[in-house]
């Protein structure tokens, strides 16, 4: 079937890292839209100059947790690619406001789409739905069809899966007009790139001890990591695919993947913070693990003590140190089999891309 022409996409949580990168590789690549409505809580101004003479930007401020304002959004579109998603595994945020965005706000999406008569949504899901569980199991160079013991206690992971399992279970619902709703759903396993506030982070942290990457994770650790250009494809694609072969990728699901090397986190940010000087101390896990766990419900304890007066939410929980600590890693071609995708950018660009954009972290330091 081929693609309607002047079509309308909106995308949830455009102005977010993910939705932004998406947002311009649909102005670039996306040859059938007229119109990409940005939808987002929070405003990315310079989003709405990349409108051109072929497809229009605009913006629109909105709740996803309010069922009007994405209703709103949503009327008249073609297509919607549901991003919007609050992140949180540090407790910065209650875990109802997590459930509010990621769930009710999901619900919204759906509920709007049915009345609206909205034929395709394409969902970005997260590897946390599946793992790594908090037993530490090992996911080591699964696809999406790999036997786990999914396990969570965490709010976010927890919203992610119920978020997932509506959108999957929406997938040939009746929609108005007689119309049939097609989705699919894309896990991305850990996104780097320009943007990445997280890796910002630890350049802050790494400052501050001299330049010095203290190892606590054993190098034998791997995890799959994924370039956000190519995250972004890959959306792109599935949008367009959704709509040509509904039945091939409707109630499917999908890895992100790319040509990323199979490292552990603190390995993998030292391919780009290594360009400012950093280093690695050690080739040995220098704290032992369970004292790195003592930490960590230490953490946890002065979360609890301290909640009344302030947010104290360090990177180190039980939770994110599980994650960590434990090798998942991903190998599959479903998306290449389903919809064409392979990796827009190579290793070499999407490493050459985030490096340049770390960069400009040490030249906004000296012009300050």
């Amino acid at each position: 079937m081929a693609l309607e022409e002047g079509q309308v996409y909106v995308v949830t949580g455009g102005c977010g890292f993910l939705g932004s990168h998406l947002v311009r590789m649909l102005v670039e690549r996306g040859n059938n839209l007229s119109e990409i409505r940005v939808f987002d809580l929070h405003m990315d101004e310079t989003l709405g100059t990349l409108g051109n003479d072929r497809v229009k930007v605009k913006l629109v401020r909105g709740d996803i947790s309010s069922y009007d304002d994405v209703r709103g959004v949503l009327s008249g579109s073609h297509l919607v690619i549901h991003t919007a998603s609050l992140v949180d595994v540090w407790g910065r945020v209650p875990p109802s406001k997590i459930t509010e965005v990621n769930v009710t706000g999901t619900e919204n999406v759906l509920r709007a789409c049915e009345e609206e008569g909205i034929q395709y949504l394409v969902y970005t899901s997260s590897m946390e739905v599946v793992g790594p569980n908090i037993h530490g199991d090992p996911f080591f160079r699964g696809n999406e069809e790999t036997e786990y013991t999914v396990y969570h206690n965490q709010a976010y992971p927890l919203s992610k899966s119920k978020a997932e399992k509506i959108v999957l279970e929406a997938n040939g619902r009746k929609v108005k007009d007689g119309k049939t709703l097609h989705t699919c759903s894309l896990r991305p396993t850990g996104i780097y790139g320009e943007g990445h506030a997280l890796m910002k982070e630890f350049y802050e942290q790494g400052l501050r001890m001299g330049r010095r990457v203290f190892r606590v994770i054993p190098t034998a650790t791997e995890h799959g990591r994924v370039y956000v250009g190519n995250v972004a494809w890959m959306h792109l694609l599935a949008a367009r695919q959704l709509q040509e072969r509904p039945s091939a990728l409707g109630g499917q699901v999908y890895f992100c993947y790319d040509d990323s090397p199979y490292k552990s986190y603190m390995d993998f940010n030292m391919e780009f913070l290594t360009s400012c000087s950093f280093r690695m101390i050690g080739s040995r896990p220098l704290i032992p693990y369970f004292l790195l766990y003592m930490i960590a419900l230490l953490n946890v304890a002065l979360q609890w003590l301290l909640h009344p007066f302030c947010v104290y939410a360090p990177i180190l929980n039980p939770y994110t140190l599980s994650v960590a600590s434990t090798t998942f890693t991903v190998q599959t071609d479903k998306a290449e089999r389903h919809f064409g995708y392979r990796p827009l950018f190579s290793w070499e660009e999407s490493k050459q891309h985030t490096i340049e954009w770390v960069k400009g972290f040490e030249q906004n330091g000296k012009d300050r």
